[in-house]
């Protein structure tokens, strides 16, 4: 939507007539005029000091001229260096205006025919959802949002990564440890439950490797292996993985565990689809409280084979070499890469492996024209590889995959609730900061009379607002620290401060409902800066959207948002509503308020952050 067509080409039509030279709109650079200048909507006018060979004042002037006499909503203009700025009437912002109103699902695109899959969250099930996983799903989310918004049929999907090792230290643990305890009996979430097991083997696994080191096997492999001038502790740091798998009594039963699981023993089996099922319930009720979910599930136990037939077809097609061992490579040094192992020696295939055999799969369920994997920034060579390979293989998706990286999220403190002293649940952080809502709420008191179902509602948008906007607002690319208090914080660039814009304009729309006003606003024609800055914002909402789509950065949409919101409360501090002048400022000022809300409305959609009426 071209709000500035007119004023475009009546920009082409002034170059056209004063200079004769013929532009494409392609050339224009247009932009919103600084706050410090006086104008609208600014030209760039040095490509043509260039070609003309005359003074930017020149031109802009015969321009700004030229225009002010010809193009209807041009009212004035001003020339600085090299940069037109042009003032527009009050009848272009109060038509822009009702075009919005006009428009329904304004800032979003028709379908574009082309269907996008978006990966995000993948956790594992030997432990619950963190806060690292908060970041992941909060971007996924968001980002197949604004994908919809933009146009395209959205499949969101996870890979559930319910195999390996790690998993079965949390069976093992249960089975030697658990007494036949349940999530139930237990009173715990399933997948709070599992990853207690999963900390408790490692502690058990820790106090084994301690006697270890003491006895007399263990000196006398310290005082054999050490490297020179070695301390004993940094030997033995450095030697647990290897004492887990050639010495430790809890790592051989947990691999026989493996090896029983991967030949299909029922009562491992059993277990591990008992298991399995609690952490599914557990991870179900913290989607629930994040207001997301997914169209379609992978799971590793069913994907992790899937490569080897790409594997085949690599070979046949000179994609992929074969050494003398037996394990299978691809070069990638022509791609300023290096050589990757995609099969080894055993004939079992490694990470990239599968996820080469899950993309084509994911390409035969749904005919994906672009694939999007949210996965932290560690993981960033991994899907260069990835990525270069399906081109190799001429997948007919290969140019739309994109890997959304995203920084590590920290707290001040380092923690706040924690296992092992690192990892930060994700549910203790969501009732943390429904917890500083709470707070916050109680030293203001504006909705203690209502019920308490009311209230506990209103408190969870607030708080899941703060957790989520915090997140979001920031660039995924960059690292960030999470403060629970800052994010609930009424005047900072926060989710509460945007939801208190709106439901200050719900409080409008109720007061003038009652004021039965009669005048539409269409008399209205002084309108004050503050009223234009208003529409211009709301005039940028779909190019906002559609930038940060094409970017897969929500965080554009998180300051659009916070921005917006700025300029209102501004607006409602300064500029009288309800008592304004005349009916007609009123009528317009409401409506006017009306289109920001929902604007207000619509972006914290697409972040996924819903929108109380009263706070």
């Amino acid at each position: 939507m071209d709000f500035l067509k007119g004023i475009k080409s009546g920009f082409l039509q002034a170059v056209r007539e004063c200079y004769q030279l013929e532009l494409n709109e392609g050339e224009i650079q247009i932009n919103a005029t600084r706050k410090e200048f006086v104008g609208d909507y600014t030209f760039v006018i040095f490509p043509l000091v260039k070609l003309l060979k005359k003074s930017p004042s020149e031109i802009g002037d015969s321009l700004g001229n030229w225009m002010e006499a010809h193009v209807e909503d041009v009212v004035s203009h001003q020339t600085i260096q090299g940069f037109l700025n042009v003032s527009l009437s009050d009848h272009f912002w109060k038509q822009s205006l009702d075009t919005i109103t006009s428009t329904s699902d304004f800032g979003y695109a028709k379908s574009n025919g082309k269907k996008v899959l978006v990966e995000f969250s993948s956790p594992n099930t030997n432990k619950p959802l963190h806060l690292g996983h908060i970041r992941n799903i909060l971007l996924g989310w968001s980002c197949s949002k604004i994908l919809k918004a933009n146009g395209y049929d959205v499949v969101n999907t996870q890979v559930i990564n319910d195999r390996g090792i790690a998993i079965c230290k949390s069976m093992l643990a249960w089975q030697k440890f658990g007494n036949g305890a349940t999530p139930t009996s237990s009173d715990m979430k399933g997948d709070h439950f599992v990853g207690e097991y999963y900390v408790l083997f490692e502690t058990e696994l820790m106090k084994e490797y301690t006697s270890f080191q003491q006895s007399s096997q263990g000196q006398e492999l310290f005082d054999t292996h050490k490297k020179a001038d070695q301390e004993e502790a940094a030997f033995w740091k450095e030697y647990k993985n290897k004492y887990f798998n050639d010495f430790s009594q809890l790592g051989a039963e947990a691999k026989k565990m493996l090896l029983d699981w991967e030949n299909n023993d029922p009562e491992i089996r059993h277990l591990w689809q008992t298991m399995n099922q609690w952490v599914y319930d557990g991870f179900g009720d913290t989607y629930q409280k994040l207001g997301v979910s997914f169209d379609s599930l992978y799971y590793e136990s069913e994907t992790y084979l899937l490569g080897k037939k790409a594997v085949e077809d690599g070979l046949k097609k000179g994609i992929f070499y074969q050494e003398g061992d037996g394990s299978v490579w691809v070069n990638l040094e022509d791609a300023g890469m290096d050589r990757k192992i995609v099969l080894r020696s055993d004939g079992t295939s490694v990470y990239i492996t599968q996820d080469i055999g899950t993309a084509q799969k994911r390409y035969a369920d749904f005919g994906i024209d672009k694939m999007i994997y949210t996965v932290a920034d560690e993981q960033d060579y991994h899907f260069k590889v990835l990525f270069e390979i399906l081109k190799r293989f001429k997948e007919p998706y290969a140019d739309g995959l994109y890997h959304l990286s995203y920084g590590m999220v920290d707290l001040p403190t380092g923690k706040m609730k924690s296992r092992e002293g690192t990892v930060v649940d994700a549910d203790d952080l969501i009732a943390e900061v429904i917890n500083e809502a709470k707070e916050m709420s109680a030293e203001r008191g504006e909705i203690t009379a209502l019920p308490i179902a009311e209230q506990q509602d209103i408190l969870s948008k607030i708080g899941m607002a703060a957790l989520k906007f915090f997140i979001i607002k920031v660039q995924p690319q960059k690292r960030m620290i999470f403060d629970p208090k800052e994010s609930v914080d009424m005047q900072g660039q926060t989710g509460p401060y945007i939801q208190n814009a709106f439901v200050r304009i719900q409080s409008v729309k109720r007061k003038a409902a009652q004021l039965k006003l009669d005048n539409n606003g269409t008399s209205y024609d002084q309108l004050e800066e503050q009223e234009k800055t208003l529409i211009k914002n709301l005039m940028s909402f779909p190019d906002v959207v559609y930038d940060a789509g094409e970017q897969y950065d929500p965080s554009t949409i998180a300051n659009y948002a916070y921005n917006l919101a700025k300029d209102f409360h501004r607006f409602y501090h300064d500029v009288r509503i309800l008592n304004a002048e005349t009916e007609a400022a009123i009528a317009f000022r409401c409506e006017l308020s009306d289109q920001v809300g929902k604007v207000l409305f619509s972006a914290f959609d697409l972040l996924g952050i819903e929108m109380p009426d009263r706070m």
